[in-house]
Formats: structure tokens, sequence, C-alpha cells
């Protein structure tokens, strides 16, 4: 029997965040998401991600996070100039993981650099193609 399941790409990525409204404000204006759509009953925030979905949902645990339950999320950008997503980063106080290098990802090599959101999780921003700072 032919595999039925063949990946079209990334749909949409969960976190469950204890400061949902600071989430959302990182990834709206640091990143560039876009509210899509809630559901005030269970306090999903969907917020469009190119083709994709960040899905944010409230963690109402007081207990220590233990252990990630995820090791980061790759959001591919339009090709710019890195010193630019750099300085823009800096100037939003998001702490940065390393310095840019390339690296392997769907779309092929691209130049990325990881960061923590409010909550924590690590984002890998890549530029296809992107080979210059």
């Amino acid at each position: 029997m032919d595999r039925p399941v063949h990946i079209a790409g990334l749909d949409h990525v969960v976190l469950r965040c204890r400061d949902l409204d600071r989430t959302r404000a990182f990834y709206e204006h640091v990143l560039g998401c876009v509210e899509e759509r809630r559901v005030e009953a269970i306090g999903l925030v969907q917020l469009r991600a190119g083709a994709s979905l960040v899905d944010l949902v409230p963690d109402a645990s007081s207990a220590p996070r233990e252990a990630a339950n995820m090791d980061h999320v790759c959001v591919a950008i339009a090709p710019t100039g890195m010193d630019d997503v750099l300085r823009w980063l800096a100037a939003n106080h998001v702490e940065t993981i390393g310095e840019p290098t390339t690296r392997y990802g769907a779309r092929g090599y691209a130049l990325s650099i990881y960061l923590r959101d409010p909550e924590g999780n690590v984002v890998e921003l890549a530029m296809p193609d992107g080979t210059s700072r």
C-alpha cells in the first residue's frame, strides 16, 4: 500500500502562554504576524504567519516548567539584511541566541538566527536564499 500521508508544509504551532497578551504583542509587533481568529471560550488566539498559524493558548499553571515541550519553531522570513533584523530585535529587547549562521531547513539553506519569545520559546528566523548579513 502506498503511504497516504504527504506533508505539504507546517500548518500551525500551538504555544501555551502564561502572559498571552505580551506573547501576542511580540508575535504581532516584532515578527509581523496578524491576528486572524479568536475562540474566546478557550482563550485561543490564532496569528497568521505566512501560510501557517501560530496559535496561542493560556497556560494558567503556576508550577515551574521543568522541561520544554518544544525545541523551537522556525519561521521563514523574506530575504533582507541580517544586520537590519538584528537591530530590529535589539531595539525591541529580544534575546537572541548565538550568532546568525547558515542552516538547512524545509526551503533549503538559509541564514538564520535563534531568539526567545516572551514565554521562553525558541524561535528561529530563517531567510531562504539569505546568504549575506
